[in-house]
């Protein structure tokens, strides 16, 4: 038992009595100095040796508990629910940490630095029968939301769509001074903490462990994560070089499985004090997992296997309400990664002959263009759909949703 498990099960047991995402905000208790618990504060006693199942159920009883306390001379309505903003975590008999909670990481900030410990009175989020039109457009809305890759590219695109969606992004990227930017550019759009940048390498299981740990100390925890991170390098089995080969596959295959795995313990975790919650795993894979691409095989072979990945990962963590599924758009033809004037695809595949018959950038844009039935290529807003759409949509996982006007369609 850690302070970390704890901020997780916290986070779900708040998402449990709500319906509604929330902030958890670690502190360590050394930062209190001399100053006293809060007395309103909800304790959470439990030994060192614990299961992470059985401090799912003290976290329960220690919130009835704190509720016997606190709210039994408070009136409330039967759709609201008086919640603790501060709780103190006690491990073996000694304070080990102070958790802040509130409905965003602003107000849970502002909580912590004013050392606000007032209850709170939340509105339950009940969950209905009929969809109402807004649903889509509120499906993220203050959610948490992980985009691994997301400083630059498509990564980018998706950033800045949740968050004006009203998420709070976590923007995770080996390029962390990109994603440092991005995050100042977006906060500053949109008035308020939207976003957060952490580095992550997510071919490294200590880097995305870490990644993790410093997610749950900074927020509790997350309900979506976008496994973005992603490379290319073309070239003939023929003729490309081993070390390129493992490149491609190690961020696009075998980064994928390192991510799902501690982006799964940690919604496992949240699941066993949120049980009803559902949470979401989504792959950006591509067309090319779908039909394989000619003298791009490492790229298309690490798509096709991140699929098998998707829907043995679905198969399994579907016990703990986490859809797993995958999204397939076609090309970017506009992005960096094709347009690049001197590292794009459309220069690469010039190069290497790819097009028979191209003499020109132009040529190679016309010939990938005149593939779809739609003809254009594909946008971050046709992605950014399709993902709130698996998102809102509950009873689907392991599903691999093209989205490539056309050119290539569900069998």
């Amino acid at each position: 038992m850690t302070h970390i498990t704890a901020a997780a099960l916290l986070r779900g047991l708040f998402i449990d009595l709500t319906g509604k995402p929330q902030v958890v905000i670690y502190q360590k208790p050394s930062d209190l100095k001399d100053e006293i618990i809060p007395s309103s504060a909800m304790k959470l006693e439990i030994s060192s040796a614990e299961s992470d199942e059985n401090a799912a159920e003290i976290a329960r009883k220690s919130y009835e508990n704190w509720k016997k306390t606190f709210v039994q001379n408070k009136v409330n309505s039967s759709n609201t629910v008086i919640l603790p903003s501060c709780a103190a975590l006690f491990i073996d008999g000694k304070l080990d940490a102070i958790y802040w909670i509130d409905k965003d990481i602003d107000c849970t900030r502002k909580r912590r630095n004013e050392k606000d410990s007032s209850l709170r009175e939340e509105t339950i989020n009940a969950q209905g029968e009929t969809i109402i039109p807004e649903e889509r457009t509120n499906v993220v809305k203050n959610k948490i939301a992980l985009v691994t890759g997301g400083a630059q590219g498509i990564g980018e695109e998706i950033v800045r769509n949740l968050a004006a969606s009203g998420s709070l992004v976590i923007i995770a990227d080996l390029n962390l001074e990109g994603a440092q930017k991005l995050s100042e550019d977006i906060n500053a759009k949109e008035g308020k903490t939207a976003s957060l940048a952490f580095k992550v390498n997510v071919c490294d299981e200590s880097s995305v462990d870490a990644l993790l740990n410093a997610i749950v100390e900074t927020t509790g925890g997350f309900d979506i994560c976008v496994s973005n991170a992603g490379v290319l390098k073309a070239g003939s089995v023929l003729e490309q070089e081993l070390s390129d080969f493992k490149f491609v596959t190690d961020i696009n295959y075998t980064g994928f499985f390192v991510i799902c795995k501690f982006a799964g313990r940690l919604l496992r975790t949240q699941h066993l004090t949120a049980r009803s919650y559902k949470t979401d795993i989504v792959q950006i894979n591509s067309k090319s997992g779908l039909e394989g691409s000619n003298k791009n095989g490492a790229y298309a072979g690490g798509k096709f296997g991140a699929l098998g990945l998707t829907a043995s990962f679905a198969l399994e963590l579907v016990e703990y309400n986490i859809k797993v599924n995958a999204i397939c758009p076609g090309n970017f033809l506009d992005g960096p990664l094709w347009s690049h004037p001197e590292k794009g695809l459309f220069v690469q595949y010039l190069k290497t002959g790819k097009v028979a018959g191209a003499k020109t950038v132009a040529d190679v844009r016309s010939f990938y263009e005149a593939k779809v039935p739609m003809k254009r290529g594909c946008t971050g807003k046709d992605l950014v759909r399709a993902l709130y759409y698996i998102i809102e949509q509950e009873y689907e996982t392991g599903q691999a949703v093209p989205v490539t006007g056309g050119q290539v369609m569900l069998h």
